[in-house]
């Protein structure tokens, strides 16, 4: 059984179910995302679909974005007391994975574990000098500030303003009814 309970927001493009206790299916499209922790480390993760950096597929009706025939499905096998962090952009734009590891350990509650990380995520989001998993990710692809500021020593830096949605579940048996 998974206990999901944090939700500050929005997650429409990730789906994830259950099936027979051991098997996780995840539908995903855009940049929402989920990992899977097994003692301590990311076992799982799915990966952002994006048509460039910066710019998820998005969910839509029209003819120009994607549609559930264009999401990402995945399976994995988990076992009992894994921990699973499903998050819109807002917390894996913020949050290194190392980081919601230390969060999974250090709280037994999902829920608190899910309050934690979504604070986490928000105080990150508006540090300008946090370097942020969206700022390393930018400089990677390109992205920078003037050369006059890089000659003082500066670097692109800074969390990323955005909606933040963390659900957080453990696999746990299942209680048989007597």
């Amino acid at each position: 059984m998974l206990r999901p309970c944090w939700n500050s927001g929005d997650l429409r493009r990730i789906i994830a179910m259950l099936e027979r206790g051991r098997i996780l299916k995840i539908a995903n499209v855009g940049d929402c995302g989920l990992r899977v922790i097994r003692q301590g480390k990311v076992v799982f993760s799915t990966s952002p679909q994006e048509h460039y950096f910066d710019c998820p597929h998005q969910l839509s009706s029209e003819v120009v974005g994607q549609t559930y025939l264009d999401a990402v499905m995945s399976t994995v096998e988990v076992m009992e007391q894994d921990t699973i962090v499903m998050g819109s952009d807002g917390l894996f734009d913020n949050v290194f994975d190392h980081e919601i590891v230390s969060a999974v350990t250090r709280y037994s509650d999902v829920s608190e574990t899910a309050k934690a990380l979504c604070d986490l995520a928000n105080t990150h989001s508006m540090d300008p000098s946090f370097d942020s998993p969206y700022s390393v990710e930018a400089r990677a692809k390109g992205f920078d500030i003037p050369l006059w500021k890089k000659i003082l020593g500066m670097k692109l830096t800074g969390g990323k303003l955005d909606d933040i949605t963390v659900i957080v579940g453990r696999v746990v048996r299942t209680q048989s009814a007597a």
